[in-house]
């Protein structure tokens, strides 16, 4: 973690970094003083987007990272996950919730993100996301 304008970790693309965003989210909670239905949405979009950017981003490549910063702001929280990928378009993922769609395993991490942030944003070619927290 670094200074108190904003906090940030780099992982590695493999899933035994996850289990840091534990520790990093706790640390943002301590920081920015969050409740703990904060907590639970943010750690759950974190998990999801770091995972999408270590699977598809990276695509499972230990040596590229995916950097994790985060910035408060008059009380919204701003993370951003970054990888190494060579990006994608957003506006090409398709609807979880449509018939078609409802079978497929996996394809549900952007929708997630989109329901538990109050917003989302896709920045440099789709190899970075910005989620907003409206903290309680």
């Amino acid at each position: 973690m670094t200074n108190s304008s904003f906090k940030e970790i780099v992982l590695e693309s493999s899933f035994d970094e996850v289990e840091h965003l534990e520790d990093y989210v706790n640390e943002l909670q301590d920081w920015a003083e969050f409740k703990d239905e904060d907590y639970a949405r943010i750690m759950l979009t974190l998990s999801e987007a770091v995972t999408n950017a270590i699977v598809h981003g990276n695509k499972e490549n230990p040596e590229k990272q995916v950097i994790i910063r985060s910035k408060l702001t008059n009380g919204t929280l701003y993370i951003s996950v970054k990888d190494e990928g060579a990006g994608f378009d957003p506006s090409n993922i398709p609807n979880p919730l449509k018939e078609e769609n409802l079978m497929n395993i996996g394809g549900r991490g952007v929708y997630l993100i989109k329901e538990y942030a109050d917003d989302l944003q896709f920045y440099e070619n789709g190899t970075k996301l910005e989620m907003l927290f409206k903290l309680h």
